[in-house]
């Protein structure tokens, strides 16, 4: 009697040769253990199985191992997967993934490399998004689980320009790095620090951990230095963002048309927007009101300081700015009356 702990030569157990067979008895189909008429997993394997392997033939009884679960209701298990042929040639097959974060930088440079790299355009995902929702990243993954799941005799590369493209921090980049291993994918990295497949055993899997890390660092000392330059062209009184739609010149063309008495509504048929997306067209009422207000304010505001400075020149002359009246009473209530 063959012992169920004892490996067979071939290095694996019992039950999963047996289990490659369908019983003709109970007809358990391949991967799940045979069925007693009381509808209970088997404690053993019929004979009619076991003895379709060659090597058992001779032998008296194959228990069923605990993780089948003998004695419980029976459930059919999975089916083992089909043998490779070795004769099948292998082969790389490589899906792209380009990234940028905003609408208004380029991707030609990370296409072009992927493209150069053997990887044609129509296996190219690319995106203009930030890393918190990736809409082609992930069907890029679910492409290539896919393909390797069709092809397993393949490897299956994902393919990126640097390390940045992929996640945000080293956790993320960790993260997927061990995601890509676990279905049986590689990442290939083009440029960077790390350059070359990546190798989930040995040292690889430390020097990814290690560059990841330099990555995020890397990541917020730009996000820094932007962030400081931003706040220097602001003092210096340079601000981003898009260009006025109403400009000097139509302010005053509207300042000028309003003195002599026309409205807004008739006002705003003729003027036209110089730049942008809307170039050509007229700009709404409500801009040409936004703007009238804006500049009521800026005029407004240097009378309001001249205004506040002759108040202040015309009360201190007159002794009447809070506190004067105050001091001089302490003064003499400090100074004792003389005897007479």
């Amino acid at each position: 009697m063959t012992d169920p702990q004892q490996q067979p030569p071939s290095g694996r157990p019992d039950a999963d040769d047996v289990e490659q067979r369908a019983c003709p008895k109970c007809d358990a189909q391949p991967g799940s253990p045979c069925r007693s008429r009381g509808g209970a997993a088997a404690s053993a394997y019929h004979t009619h199985r076991f003895t379709l392997v060659f090597r058992l033939k001779k032998t008296l009884r194959v228990p069923t191992p605990a993780d089948r679960g003998p004695g419980r209701p029976w459930r059919p298990g999975n089916p083992p997967p089909t043998p490779l042929d070795p004769d099948l040639p292998g082969a790389d097959i490589r899906i792209g993934y380009a990234r940028c974060s905003t609408l208004g930088q380029e991707l030609d440079s990370q296409l072009d490399a992927l493209t150069g790299h053997g990887i044609p355009r129509d296996k190219i995902f690319s995106e203009k998004i930030s890393t918190r929702v990736r809409v082609r990243f992930e069907e890029a993954l679910r492409t290539a689980r896919e393909v390797k799941a069709h092809a397993p005799h393949c490897r299956v590369i994902l393919t990126v320009y640097e390390m940045k493209r992929l996640g945000r921090d080293a956790a993320e980049l960790t993260a997927l790095a061990d995601h890509l291993t676990a279905h049986g994918l590689i990442l290939e990295i083009l440029a960077g620090p790390l350059p070359g497949l990546y190798d989930p055993t040995g040292p690889g899997k430390l020097l990814f951990a290690f560059f990841a890390a330099m990555a995020e660092t890397e990541r917020e000392n730009i996000r820094e230095s932007t962030l400081e330059g931003l706040d220097t062209a602001a003092r210096k009184g340079k601000h981003g963002g898009r260009p006025p739609v109403i400009t000097d010149d139509m302010l005053h063309t509207v300042l000028r048309r309003r003195a002599n008495g026309e409205s807004v509504e008739q006002i705003q048929p003729h003027l036209r927007i110089a730049t942008g997306k809307r170039a050509g067209k007229n700009p709404s009422v409500a801009s040409i009101y936004q703007a009238l207000a804006e500049h009521a304010k800026r005029e407004a505001y240097p009378e309001a300081v001249t205004a506040a400075h002759t108040d202040h020149t015309a009360l201190q002359a007159a002794g009447g700015l809070p506190g004067q009246g105050n001091a001089k009473a302490s003064v003499s209530l400090a100074v004792p009356a003389r005897r007479p």
